[in-house]
């Protein structure tokens, strides 16, 4: 996989001919992980669960060479309202839904979207093992999990997990320090960073501090990109090489996001930016 992925909650795209443009930027651009779940539809102006993994299959099914460019990961286990399941039964069922709307027979990576409290580890990882056995599932990992949470379903497979998605950014660093990247480090885990964007308020500056925002413009300058770019470049800097999730729909911005692969922050750069997110010096 490449540093960058496409990210597809908000692909949500009425025009087909636009989402095969967006799309087609992004892997053009080296962006070959392609990350969507069952849920993704729900928001941002979706019409229902499973339409942006539908979405995605009728581009697939429309141009099969595509799928050839793409690593496909898709995640399961969130059904509103309940709103977390995990269980052997809907687990299958929602592998197999999803295989359907992607029209494609495996996908190459499976996530548990959130960790379900009331299914015993021990059993999701018996559905995991029997899926990959099926053929239908490559490789599994795991999204906004604990590193707890991840022991305890790695313990009962006999197969590694080989990702962890995670929301990271410049002013959401809690997986830099609960443990979770640590684990990635310790078990060779890629991670995957959502909303490295902080929803885009690292790209506007909305409800951001200002003195963070300035600095960000000044390593912005000095690496002649933007602001996004140089928020991204961080997240990137981390040493377990984490993957970006972008969500832009704009083949414009992920051209100008792409960037974020070759700016070198140093280590005094990441250090101020994370000072200046925590509003207070590192001890």
């Amino acid at each position: 996989m490449g540093p960058l992925g496409f990210g597809c909650w908000r692909f949500t795209n009425d025009e087909p001919a636009e989402a095969r443009r967006i799309l087609e930027t992004a892997l053009d651009l080296g962006m070959n992980l392609v990350d969507t779940a069952d849920v993704y539809g729900l928001d941002w102006g979706g019409s229902g669960f499973g339409d942006n993994e539908a979405l995605l299959g009728k581009l697939i099914a429309e141009s099969p060479a595509m799928r050839g460019r793409m690593v496909l990961a898709t995640k399961g286990g969130i059904r509103p309202p309940v709103p977390y399941n995990s269980g052997r039964d809907y687990l299958t069922g929602a592998v197999h839904d999803s295989l359907k709307r992607l029209a494609v027979d495996f996908v190459d990576l499976f996530m548990i979207h959130r960790p379900d409290l009331y299914s015993h580890p021990e059993e999701v990882a018996g559905t995991l093992t029997a899926l990959r056995d099926q053929g239908k599932v490559r490789e599994f990992g795991v999204s906004n999990h604990t590193a707890a949470q991840s022991d305890a379903l790695q313990r009962f497979l006999d197969f590694p997990l080989v990702a962890d998605q995670m929301e990271y950014s410049i002013t959401h660093l809690d997986p830099m320090r609960d443990g979770v990247m640590d684990r990635c480090m310790r078990e060779s885990l890629t991670p995957l960073a959502w909303s490295p964007l902080a929803g885009g308020a690292l790209a506007t500056g909305d409800g951001v501090e200002p003195a963070l925002v300035a600095k960000m413009d000044e390593l912005a300058e000095r690496e002649t990109v933007n602001r996004a770019t140089v928020a991204i470049a961080f997240v990137l800097a981390h040493p377990s090489r984490p993957v970006v999730l972008l969500g832009t729909q704009s083949p414009q911005r992920l051209e100008q996001q792409a960037q974020a692969a070759g700016v070198h922050l140093e280590r005094e750069d990441v250090y101020a930016l994370i000072q200046l997110s925590d509003g207070v010096p590192l001890p």
